[in-house]
């Protein structure tokens, strides 16, 4: 049976997880992160070690600044409870931005 309570919980938690490792990935440090998000780099902190909750809206800078769709944050979030058990992580969040990379330079080719 599907506990909801218990499932959204964990997404929670690892929304911030998520949002960290992407923007470590992405190379940004989280002072200049901070900036770009129009929020302070305490408030950031507080996100991705999971003690806030981000809102909607800097989910949705988050995913603009990476260029990503809202809804790859989100999948990567609730799939990384599964992703963590199988030691997989960083291996997906790496293969979606080479391919992210791989898309871009098509369209700047």
């Amino acid at each position: 049976m599907i506990n909801v309570r218990r499932d959204l919980a964990i997404f929670m938690e690892n929304i911030g997880a998520i949002l960290k490792q992407l923007r470590t990935i992405y190379g940004d440090t989280a002072k200049d992160f901070s900036q770009r998000l129009l929020i302070s780099p305490s408030y950031l902190s507080e996100i991705e070690n999971g003690k806030k909750q981000p809102s909607l809206e800097i989910l949705e800078k988050y995913a603009h600044i990476l260029d990503m769709k809202p809804s790859t944050v989100l999948l990567l979030a609730e799939k990384e409870d599964d992703l963590k058990k199988e030691g997989k992580t960083t291996k997906v969040i790496r293969k979606l931005m080479l391919k992210w990379i791989s898309t871009m330079s098509k369209k700047e080719g």
